[in-house]
C-alpha cells in the first residue's frame, strides 16, 4: 500500500515528510509526495521550487524507501488533492503537515488540514513543526 504526504516548503511540510517517512519505513509501504498549487496566483509559497524537490528527492533516496514525488498545477485546492490522490491510489494513510492557529484563524480563513481529517476515506496522520523547524 501507499502513504500520501501533502508537502509544501515550510516547517509543517518538512515535519510532515519525516512522518511519512518513518510511518513508510514501519509499515514497509511505499510513499507518494504530492505538492501542487491552484495556480491562481502568480506567487504560491506552498508550490516547490526545483531546488526544494531536489532536496526531498535526495532525502527520499537516501532513506531507500520506494516514492514517487508528484507536482502539478491544477484548478483544486491542496487538501482536494491530498484526498483525491489518496483515493485513487488506495492509501493506507495521509500524512499532513498543521501550523498552530487560532480558532477564529481557522473559522474565518478556513483549514485545508480540517478539510482532509473530515473527507478522507483513510486514516489522517497530523503533524506539528517542531519551533526549529
Amino acid at each position: 500500500m501507499t502513504i500520501v504526504v501533502g508537502y509544501v516548503p515550510k516547517p509543517e511540510g518538512r515535519a510532515a515528510l519525516r512522518a511519512a517517512v518513518e510511518e513508510a519505513d514501519l509499515r514497509g509501504e511505499s510513499l507518494h509526495v504530492l505538492n501542487t498549487s491552484r495556480g491562481d496566483a502568480y506567487v504560491d509559497p506552498s508550490y516547490a521550487s526545483p531546488e526544494d524537490l531536489a532536496e526531498v528527492r535526495g532525502l527520499l533516496e537516501e532513506t531507500g524507501l520506494t516514492f514517487e514525488l508528484e507536482q502539478h498545477v491544477g484548478g483544486q485546492s491542496g487538501a482536494d488533492e491530498v484526498v483525491a490522490a489518496a483515493a485513487r491510489l488506495g492509501a493506507s494513510l495521509i500524512v499532513i503537515g498543521i501550523r498552530r492557529r487560532s480558532p477564529t484563524g481557522k473559522l474565518v480563513f478556513g483549514s485545508d488540514a480540517q478539510r482532509v481529517l473530515l473527507e478522507a476515506e483513510c486514516p489522517v496522520l497530523s503533524v506539528k513543526a517542531t519551533p526549529a523547524g
